[in-house]
C-alpha cells in the first residue's frame, strides 16, 4: 500500500480581478508562465476577434446566438455584460482542468466573482488596483487599440469596479507588474497550503502517529 501523501489536496479557483487596464491579464500570464499547476479558463466571448489572438486559446469566440444556446443549456458557471459584449466561464473548461489535477485561473470581473461564489465556495479572489486613475487613463490609451469614447467608458466604468475591491480576500497595488506578479504567486503558494484544502493531511498524521 502507498504511504499516504502530504501534498495531496483539492484543486481551487483562483480569481483574479482588475478594472480594465490595471494588469489582470498581464498578471495572469506571468503566473502561467511562473507555475505548471495552474491553468487558464479559457472563456467564451461574443465580442470580435483581435489581430495576434487565437480562438479556443484567448477565447471560444462565438456569437450571439451560441452564447444564447450556452446559456440555456446551464454550460456557464458565471456569465456577464461588459462593454456591450457577453463574458461567461465554461464549466467544462474548468472541470477538465480540476480533473487532470490542476489549480484553476479565472480572469473575471467583480459580476462574474459574485456568482461564481454562489456555486463553488471554494474560491480564492484577488483584486489589482491601478496606483492611480491618471496611471489608469495612460495605460489604456498606450494601448492603441482603443477609441477615445470607448477609453472614456472604461474609466467610467473603472470606478464601480473598484468599488467592489472589499468583496475580495486580497487587494493588491499593481505599480509594478514584477512585483506584483510575485505577490500574486506568494497568495497562491499560501493558499495551496491551507490545512482544509491538504486532503492528505489527516491520512498523513495518522501513519506518523499510529
Amino acid at each position: 500500500m502507498a504511504e499516504p501523501s502530504p501534498l495531496k489536496r483539492r484543486g481551487l479557483l483562483f480569481v483574479v480581478s482588475s478594472p480594465s487596464g490595471a494588469g489582470k491579464s498581464t498578471i495572469s500570464r506571468m503566473l502561467l508562465a511562473a507555475d505548471p499547476g495552474i491553468a487558464m479558463s479559457v472563456s467564451a466571448t461574443t465580442r470580435p476577434i483581435r489581430e495576434g489572438e487565437i480562438d479556443g486559446t484567448h477565447y471560444h469566440f462565438v456569437d450571439d446566438a451560441a452564447f444564447d444556446r450556452l446559456v440555456a443549456e446551464e454550460a456557464f458557471l458565471e456569465w456577464a455584460h461588459v462593454f456591450g459584449r457577453r463574458y461567461g466561464t465554461l464549466q467544462s473548461e474548468v472541470t477538465r482542468a480540476i480533473e487532470a489535477g490542476r489549480d484553476v485561473l479565472l480572469d473575471i470581473d467583480w459580476q462574474g466573482t459574485q456568482q461564481l461564489k454562489q456555486v463553488d465556495p471554494d474560491i480564492v479572489r484577488v483584486f489589482i488596483l491601478p496606483p492611480s486613475m491618471d496611471e489608469l487613463c495612460r495605460r489604456l490609451s498606450g494601448r492603441g487599440t482603443d477609441s477615445a469614447e470607448v477609453i472614456a467608458a472604461r474609466m467610467e466604468r473603472a470606478a464601480g469596479e473598484i468599488s467592489h475591491w472589499a468583496e475580495y480576500d486580497y487587494v493588491l497595488v499593481n505599480d509594478d507588474a514584477d512585483a506584483c506578479a510575485a505577490e500574486v504567486g506568494a497568495i497562491l503558494v499560501a493558499e495551496r497550503l491551507k490545512r482544509e484544502r491538504r486532503t492528505g493531511l489527516v491520512d498523513f498524521v495518522r501513519g506518523l502517529t499510529g
